[in-house]
């Protein structure tokens, strides 16, 4: 019977795509399906990429430049956000300038062309911050089988790997940050954006996941990391690999898993003593549970860093977050936040890991707590998100402020299509 279900209401979303607009509408319907249980995250990721692939279906001599493009689409995303952080420097220093500023969090323009047989390629542009968000050649030779092969974001991590667009908490957590965002000599840029070879894959019916990834070892972030050859300090590959589970019933799903990179040359302290020599290890373990209107999502982050702290001292930094969130109606949503990081004397500052905070001193250890609401006036494709953030750092490694703390509201309006 539920097989049944899910069968019809897959059928019904896919014959929305008819026309754009019924493309658009769908969004809701998937948030709805995802609530109530029938649909897992997972599951509605894999939908809307293929909503985008079968809408705007055009002929491929009037709009593509290749004789075998049977499907292309165009999509867009765009991130309005307001942030108001103000910093308190615990220790009578002078406080730094609060930040009180409207900005393009994203700007995202998607290309999507399905190719003869079972290739397609992706690309998405982010205007906002000049680079690439995604640029792949994609082989699904089954159904419950897919190649990419390119720039994307590997899967260690499970926050970071979940699509910007159904953040619930406005932005990624503190810990997500510290582990994924550029390396500046504290946070370590161990997962996220990768150029390599990926797979990822179901086993059936079973609910088993796995995926697995061979790509260069530095995190991309600007066109010239893109297009770099490298040299003789990252030419090594690095090796990502994960496994999971994820189960759905009328009125309950859930994902769990673990993952794990060994990323060769990319340990090290500082901003120029990395490179040759000093590894770095990741790994993550986390789940998501959604029952009727609840969802809980939580995830645990390891690394190890090869002379991560000085040239006599490896690092072992960890974090956690927590994240309960509830539907009050089908387009009100309540979010909370909690998450803690132990960097093990590496460091971080508040500016590490709380977008646009002022920073202030470096500590060993943070902790984040956010609360907010989400409006989905049209699911994700039009939704007005509004958050409390608090956060401090303490435990200073070097001489300044004993502990620091930043308080503020954060906005956003979202557009995507």
């Amino acid at each position: 019977m539920f097989t049944l279900i899910r069968s019809l209401a897959l059928a019904g979303l896919l014959c929305s795509t008819i026309t754009l607009v019924h493309a658009q509408d769908s969004g809701a319907l998937i948030m709805a399906l995802v609530r109530k249980g029938i649909l897992t995250d997972q599951e509605a990721e894999d939908i809307r990429a293929e909503l985008l692939r079968e809408a705007a279906v055009v002929p491929a001599p009037a709009f593509a430049g290749g004789k075998t493009t049977q499907r292309l689409s165009v999509g867009l995303r765009l991130q309005a956000q307001y942030a108001y952080l103000d910093t308190d420097l615990v220790g009578g220093l002078a406080d730094p300038a609060a930040t009180n500023h409207a900005f393009l969090r994203r700007v995202y323009f998607t290309l999507k062309a399905g190719l003869v047989g079972d290739w397609a390629a992706v690309m998405t542009y982010d205007f906002a911050s000049g680079g690439y968000d995604e640029a792949i050649l994609e082989w699904k030779p089954k159904p419950d089988v897919t190649f990419n092969f390119g720039l994307r974001k590997v899967s260690t991590a499970f926050e970071e790997r979940s699509t910007s667009g159904n953040l619930r908490s406005l932005e990624r957590s503190s810990v997500t940050r510290y582990f994924v965002e550029s390396n500046n000599g504290r946070r370590l840029a161990a997962a996220g954006y990768r150029i390599g070879a990926f797979v990822d894959g179901r086993l059936g019916n079973s609910g088993f996941f796995y995926n697995a990834a061979i790509t260069n070892p530095e995190k991309v972030d600007t066109f010239s990391g893109a297009s770099s050859a490298g040299d003789a300090t990252n030419n090594r590959p690095a090796l990502w690999v994960g496994v999971g589970y994820g189960k759905t019933v009328p009125g309950f799903a859930w994902t769990t898993g673990v993952s794990a990179g060994q990323v060769p040359d990319q340990g090290g302290w500082g901003t120029t003593n990395f490179g040759r020599g000093h590894d770095l290890s990741l790994y993550s373990a986390f789940f998501e549970v959604t029952a009727e209107r609840y969802t809980l999502m939580a995830e645990f982050l390891q690394a190890e860093v090869d002379r991560g702290v000085s040239a006599t001292r490896d690092a072992r930094p960890r974090g956690y977050f927590i994240q309960p969130s509830f539907f009050v109606n089908e387009t009100l949503e309540v979010v909370a936040r909690y998450a803690s990081l132990n960097t093990d004397g590496r460091g971080v500052t508040l500016g590490d890991v709380i977008r646009s905070a002022p920073s202030g001193g470096t500590m060993n250890r943070s902790a984040e707590w956010y609360a907010g609401f989400n409006l989905y006036l049209k699911g994700n494709d039009l939704k007005y998100q509004l958050g409390l953030v608090s956060a401090k750092t303490k435990d200073p490694l070097t001489g300044g402020p004993a502990e620091a703390k930043t308080a503020g509201v954060r906005s956003q309006l979202q557009i995507q299509f």
